[in-house]
């Protein structure tokens, strides 16, 4: 993550839609990208992810993992939509994104929660995405998008994690 653009408000919107994600009951899957050679999570993500499966990857498209690909499967057949955040946005996420097309299931990546190691990569992986027909947005919008509604106990709980 040193090497990620903005990395810190990467780090702080993937951490926001996972507290989200858990307090909306969210089936929720991680990768670790070669632990061995580009090292663990940043500690906050580590902590947050502990309930979490995390299988390590080599992929680039996490679904060419096979333990990932099983997660997926495996998930209830309604679910068509997955949401992505992580690094890097041309490279494994866009690749993931393919790989969830192929399945049927439409990638909505969370514009302030994935970034490249320059931000002109990022931001043509962004475009290249919305043109392969992901959905695009920031946290907030994708956050209150399942919401749907205020005054919810849900809302409540969510309240802290986006003001």
């Amino acid at each position: 993550m040193t090497q990620i653009h903005e990395a810190e408000r990467v780090n702080s919107t993937i951490c926001k839609m996972v507290h989200c994600a858990k307090i909306i009951g969210l089936p929720i899957i991680a990768n670790t990208q070669y632990k061995k050679g580009l090292g663990p999570y940043v500690t906050s993500l580590a902590a947050l992810l502990a309930d979490v499966p995390r299988p390590d990857k080599t992929e680039f498209n996490a679904l060419a993992n096979l333990e990932t690909e099983k997660l997926v499967t495996n998930l209830a057949t309604e679910i068509n939509t997955a949401i992505l955040v992580g690094v890097e946005t041309h490279i494994c996420i866009y690749q993931t994104a393919m790989g969830l097309l192929e399945k049927g299931i439409t990638p909505w990546i969370v514009a302030d929660g994935v970034s490249s190691r320059s931000k002109y990569n990022s931001e043509l992986g962004l475009t290249r995405l919305q043109a392969i027909g992901a959905a695009v947005g920031p946290a907030e919008m994708i956050i209150y998008e399942l919401l749907a509604r205020a005054g919810t106990d849900v809302f409540k709980a969510v309240l802290p994690h986006i003001i």
